[in-house]
């Protein structure tokens, strides 16, 4: 009841004018951006993140909600008329979505997966409400060492699972707890790594870089790839649905969000596997199994809810631990970070309107998508038609603009650059990036726990294992990096040499 009321307390604060304005703003400019072919959630949100500089705490965050979900919106609108999924969870939407569109029934698949993304979001949010508050009061008994092992957990899950190369993932991982480093050594007073400049002896503001991995480094990317026009796209009505249809998206709504929010909660769960689970589901479950590959509705309803599920699970272990899962959460993360604010566990009782408000905003935002999408759908098409070298021109205008914007500093721009090329030659050889910006964000709290339980334990090596918790959570991380190898070496030779034997039993 007491998270009840809180919760009607942020939506006393949200129904405001100023408020209500702010939030249609986010949604509105978070759902155009993220239409843009090309651009995912986190570069939305990074790119506009610059935008709510200079703004009362509490709207900056109601906007940068907005932004979140509109971004997350957006990519099913590029997946269905183009045949380009803005990130990687939208892949599977891009399956179904694209040939019901070629089909003529690009009106219908808008339809559901802005129906589809409403009900999930809605439903992962009334989840976050009743779960954030259960992980606060677990994580509120955790210690020093707890907090590291869960910090090390992240760091392999995201480099271990993201990616096709371990290799790789950790090379980037490297890459972002290099970049942590730089600055002055809180604990001796010692400048690290500054190369004796002081301006970079307050570290990296966290916007710049994820600025200039995020957008600067996939406008090089596209620059060096580029069309010069504009890709054909289909062409779209009113997004509308019959009977029929109805009746057969509600069901894959429920189960891709019931199936979505977990593994948005969950280290490196991110919104891939959901949707591709969503997606068999349903292929398994429908009465109308010819229609999959030529545009069954339901492979559009699925994914797209469990998509739109796991972006509001992101949000419990960001606020409730300050743990990214994926790479538009640790852009949120620095957002919060942009205003002196660190989500963990102490930031419900710290913070508690500007949380409960936050959350009221999702769920407010969550219906302005819905209202806004539905009838605008023509509008958002029209936009995939801007030539490629217009629409980046305007990307690396609007992000070195953010980034001058967060300390006034030329020297910002340099390091945008330098960034950005980093991020260009991350994307060429096939490095992760997500790794990169956990490490950033994540490695000068992994340091400071480390260095909290070693003064705790007079220097003991013991001190950076705690009690069950953190046992349990190296367990996870020792299944995690042997796992993978135990699979090729043991198990895998063993189904072949049974293979090999059932097959020299049947010659």
């Amino acid at each position: 009841m007491g998270n009840l009321t809180e919760l009607l307390t942020g939506f006393a604060h949200v129904v405001t004018p100023a408020n209500l304005l702010i939030a249609l703003i986010g949604v509105t400019v978070g759902t155009a951006v993220g239409v843009l072919p090309g651009v995912g959630p986190a570069m939305t949100v990074a790119m506009l993140l610059p935008i709510t500089y200079g703004m009362d705490p509490t709207q900056a965050l109601i906007m940068f909600a907005g932004i979140f979900y509109g971004g997350m919106y957006g990519g099913s609108t590029t997946s269905i008329l183009l045949n380009t999924p803005g990130e990687s969870s939208s892949v599977v939407t891009a399956i179904e979505g694209n040939k019901m569109a070629k089909a003529g029934r690009a009106a219908q698949a808008l339809a559901t997966a802005a129906i589809g993304s409403f009900v999930a979001g809605t439903i992962g949010t009334l989840l976050l409400v009743l779960v954030a508050p259960l992980v606060v009061a677990f994580a509120i008994s955790l210690g020093a060492p707890d907090y590291l092992a869960i910090v090390v957990l992240a760091f392999i899950a995201v480099t271990a699972v993201i990616g096709r190369s371990r290799v790789r993932g950790f090379a980037s991982l490297l890459l972002g707890l290099v970049i942590g480093l730089v600055g002055i050594d809180q604990v001796t007073g010692q400048q690290r790594l500054t190369l004796g400049s002081p301006l970079l002896a307050d570290g990296l503001d966290v916007v710049v870089i994820a600025v200039g991995i995020f957008a600067v480094g996939e406008v090089l990317w596209v620059a060096a790839h580029l069309r010069r026009t504009a890709e054909e796209v289909v062409s779209v009505g009113q997004p509308w649905m019959g009977r029929q249809d109805w009746g057969r998206s509600w069901k894959p709504w429920l189960r891709g969000a019931a199936i979505g929010f977990p593994f948005g909660a969950l280290p490196a769960g991110g919104a891939e596997i959901p949707t591709f689970l969503s997606y068999v589901t349903e292929r398994k479950l429908t009465r109308h199994p010819e229609e999959f590959g030529k545009g069954a509705i339901e492979g559009v309803a699925g994914p797209e809810a469990a998509n739109n599920a796991s972006a509001a699970g992101t949000l419990v272990p960001m606020l409730a631990i300050g743990l990214p899962t994926n790479a538009t959460a640790a852009v949120m993360l620095a957002a919060f970070q942009s205003y002196g604010i660190q989500p963990g566990p102490l930031l419900f009782q710290r913070e508690s309107a500007l949380v409960w408000t936050l959350i009221a905003s999702l769920f407010v935002g969550n219906l302005m998508l819905l209202v806004l999408n539905l009838p605008l759908a023509p509008l958002w098409a029209r936009l995939l038609r801007i030539p490629r070298p217009y629409l980046y021109a305007g990307i690396l205008f609007f992000a070195s603009m953010g980034a001058y914007a967060v300390n006034a500093q030329p020297f910002d721009l340099f390091l945008l650059l330098v960034l950005g090329i980093l991020g260009f030659a991350m994307r060429r050889f096939g490095l992760p990036v997500l790794p990169l910006i956990v490490g950033v964000i994540l490695g000068p709290i992994a340091e400071r726990q480390g260095r909290m339980a070693l003064q705790l334990s007079g220097g003991d090596l013991s001190g950076l294992i705690g009690g069950p918790v953190s046992f349990i959570i190296y367990a996870l991380i020792g299944i995690i990096l042997v796992g993978p190898c135990l699979r090729r070496y043991v198990v895998q030779p063993l189904l072949n040499k049974q293979a090999a034997a059932e097959q020299a039993g049947r010659s």
